[in-house]
This record gives C-alpha cells, sequence and structure tokens, in this order.
C-alpha cells in the first residue's frame, strides 16, 4: 500500500512537472521573421491595458507580460483555477469580450502573436484587432484599473471608453480562429501589412475564454520632421525605430534588448551569448591585455534613420562574471536590398566593407562606458552598426547618439552609390581624454 502511493504521488510529480514547462516551440520554418522585431506593446516598453470588458479568471494586464507564460497546476484564487493570460467568465449574456491596449512604443507593425499557452479547454475560439494612431488629446480620463481579478468593467469605465468609439477603428486583422495551448499549437501568428503607424489596439476575443500572452512585433516610428538639428539622439534605439537585423548568438538573450527604454533592469534585459566553446583551455593575454581568442560574437543594427555617430555608450551593468572581454563597434551604409540579401545569408556577405567606428576596447563589469568624440572626427553617415564582443558573454545597453542625415533624401542611385563609397573614419578609442567610465 505505502509503494503503490509512492508511486502514485511520483506520477503526479512527473504530471505536474510536464503541465508547468512552457509548450514547445513548432519547426523553425512556421516560425516568421517578424518575431525578431520589438514587441510594442509589452509591459517592458510601457504598454498597458486602459479598459477590458471582464478580468473574471485572470486579468488583461497578463497578456502584455515580457515573461513567458507559466501553469500552476495546483493553484486556485477565490475565483477559480489561476492563469497566466486574460481569462474572462463564461458569457451568458449578449456580446463578446474586448480590452484596449495602449502601445509601450508607437510605430508599424508587421506582425502578432496571439499566444494560447496553458489554455487548453478554455481558450478563446476566434480573435480580430483594430487599430488606431491617437494624440493625446484624444484619450479620454479613464478610471485607473486597479485590481480587477473577479470583476467586470464597471458602468464609469464603459462611459468613458466609449468616447473613443474603438469600435470604428481600422481593423487590422479580421476575426480569425485560434488555435488551443498545447505544445505545437499555442502560437498563433498573424502578419500585419499596414505601413501606418498606430498608438492603440483593440482586441476581441469572440465570445470569451483566455489568451496568455499577446505579442506586438513591430519598430517605432519616431517624427523625424520635428527633431531638432543640434540636439543628440540615440539614432539606434527601439523607441526611434532601431531594430536588430542580425546576430550571432542569444542563448540567454535577444540583443534587440540592448536598444531598450532605460536601464536594463537585470541580465534577463540584455543580450547575453552562451560561452563560445572554442576558447583554448588555458587563457592568455595579449601585450595589450586583449585575451587571446580565436572568435567572438556579435549583432547587427540598423538604425532609426541615417546619421552621424557623435558618442558611443556600452553599459554592462548586471553583468558581473559574463561581461565580454572586449568589444568593437562598426559601421557601413547598406540599401534595403543590401539589408535584405544581408538576413537571408545571416551576413555571410565579404562585399559588404564595415569600417571601423570604435577599436577594440577593454570592457569592465558592471559599467557604464562612454566614449564620446569631442573633436566631431566621426563625419560619415551610416545606416547600420555591427558590435562584435569577445569572447562571449553580456551587454545591458547600447546607445549610439549622433545626428541624423539627409541621406534619405537621395536619389535612389546616390544611395547606391554612397553605399560603395566610405570617406576614411578616425576610430573613437578608449584611451581618448573623453573616456568614461561610470
Amino acid at each position: 500500500m505505502i509503494k503503490l502511493r509512492l508511486r502514485e504521488r511520483l506520477r503526479d510529480r512527473r504530471l505536474d512537472g510536464r503541465m508547468a514547462d512552457y509548450p514547445k516551440e513548432g519547426k523553425t520554418d512556421d516560425i516568421p521573421s517578424f518575431i525578431q522585431l520589438t514587441d510594442l506593446a509589452s509591459e517592458n516598453v510601457g504598454g498597458k491595458i486602459l479598459f477590458a470588458t471582464d478580468d473574471f479568471f485572470a486579468p488583461a494586464e497578463n497578456l502584455l507580460k515580457k515573461n513567458r507564460p507559466t501553469y500552476k497546476p495546483k493553484e486556485y484564487t477565490e475565483f477559480g483555477k489561476w492563469m497566466d493570460g486574460w481569462e474572462t467568465r463564461r458569457k451568458r449574456t449578449p456580446g463578446y469580450d474586448w480590452c484596449i491596449i495602449q502601445l509601450g512604443i508607437q510605430g508599424i507593425i508587421r506582425g502578432i502573436d496571439a499566444d494560447t499557452a496553458f489554455f487548453t479547454g478554455n481558450h478563446a475560439p476566434r480573435l480580430s484587432i483594430q487599430a488606431a494612431c491617437l494624440q493625446n488629446e484624444e484619450i479620454p480620463d479613464i478610471p485607473a484599473r486597479g485590481s480587477k481579478l473577479g470583476c467586470a468593467a464597471t458602468s464609469e469605465e464603459y462611459e468613458a471608453i466609449d468616447k473613443l468609439r474603438s469600435e470604428k477603428w481600422c481593423c487590422l486583422i479580421p476575426m480569425e480562429e485560434l488555435k488551443p495551448g498545447y505544445s505545437g499549437t499555442n502560437h498563433n501568428y498573424f502578419p500585419v501589412f499596414s505601413q501606418q503607424k498606430w498608438t492603440h489596439l483593440r482586441l476581441n476575443i469572440f465570445p470569451d475564454g483566455g489568451i496568455a500572452r499577446l505579442r506586438v512585433y513591430g519598430t517605432g516610428q519616431k517624427d523625424w520632421s520635428s527633431a531638432d538639428p543640434k540636439e543628440l539622439i540615440d539614432l539606434v534605439s527601439m523607441v526611434h525605430g532601431g531594430v536588430c537585423v542580425g546576430y550571432s548568438n542569444a542563448h540567454f538573450g535577444h540583443p534587440r534588448n540592448i536598444i531598450g527604454i532605460g536601464k536594463a533592469k537585470s541580465m534577463a534585459d540584455g543580450w547575453e551569448t552562451a560561452r563560445r566553446l572554442d576558447r583554448p583551455p588555458v587563457l592568455q593575454t595579449s601585450e595589450d591585455g586583449f585575451l587571446q581568442v580565436p572568435g567572438g560574437e556579435w549583432a547587427i543594427f540598423k538604425l532609426a534613420h541615417p546619421g552621424v555617430i557623435t558618442q558611443i555608450e556600452i553599459d554592462t551593468h548586471h553583468f558581473k562574471g559574463n561581461y565580454p572581454d572586449t568589444c568593437k563597434l562598426e559601421g557601413c551604409v547598406l540599401t534595403s536590398s543590401e539589408e535584405e540579401e544581408g538576413i537571408s545569408q545571416k551576413w555571410h556577405m565579404p562585399n559588404v566593407k564595415w569600417k571601423v567606428l570604435l577599436s577594440v576596447t577593454k570592457l569592465q563589469s558592471n559599467k557604464n562606458h562612454l566614449f564620446d568624440s569631442v573633436a566631431l572626427q566621426l563625419q560619415n553617415v551610416v545606416t547600420h552598426v555591427k558590435i562584435t564582443i569577445a569572447p562571449d558573454g553580456g551587454l545591458s545597453r547600447l546607445r549610439l547618439r549622433g545626428f541624423p542625415s539627409s541621406l534619405c533624401l537621395l536619389k535612389p542611385t546616390e544611395k547606391i552609390m554612397s553605399s560603395r563609397r566610405f570617406p576614411v573614419i578616425v576610430p573613437l578609442r578608449a584611451n581618448c581624454s573623453s573616456f568614461k567610465i561610470t
């Protein structure tokens, strides 16, 4: 009898562990390329829920969490099963459920992933998504949501949100069926072909149910016509439209994280690679103090706007025992077609002539490294940058401040000539008088 009970307990533990694992991805061929872009709605970049018709089992705020959904088999609330997502009650009245999302980064949406992970008998059967581009003065005063578990929207909330007339917003995704949250079916990908900038979304679920996460992938969009020509701008920031277009390794964290908003919250909010296996058994250094290793890791970014970089900031905050030994930054000018070729070739393109912006430089742990060109020596327009770290490790932030150029106003033939002709660059060096570590 005792042995039987022990076997039952072991079985339950194995079952609980299996249920708690995040569903495995499908085949890589089925995963769209737009998931490499920025999640414009994530709470990590300031996305928030303004309104939801119902939050009975789980609040809509869970849709925007950065972390993957989790499952707790034995966890219950006073209202029912605990779920890591947005789940409404089973409707017994006419209508359907919906919520309003304010994007953390306004921009162009390339694709959406409605993740139903762990919603296997209670997922929303269908969805549609509408969008709007609103000015601040168009947004009414909406009551603060507070704790909404077990609640439906109040008449006061309905009265406020009705002023947006969201039912009239542009349709990005018409009504589509959703797959349940089992392994291999939980990701529901929808490409978006609109070229407009959006600030708000309306997520409709028909008629009710749950979704674990809503990922809104795209690129930020800045109004460059209003930019002050004398003000330094972070040309690689995801808020302005910078985007990661390639990388060698992202084992512990995607390189797009390093162009994110504000200071990194932890190592998880940065770019971290696996340890390179080609490191020699016994490490040695050169006369300059650099580790002598055969290779490194890299990431390539498209700037939000072609420009001249005059200040480089590389931050290893939080990376104390796993920071890179050195880094190097290069730049070039690429056309859209050349960028597309680079992505398709995984950037194995010997014809791309990268020019050094920051020569190989020693890094320190948990420090912010600032390289400032006092004499404005970098007078060359670049559209793309490549950061290389050696041998491996992690960075929390990359800032490339400078001035947007008028390269985008050139004729197509002139752009191509410009991509072939790259004036001499005097690289920034770590030993210049304006090098700072904070």
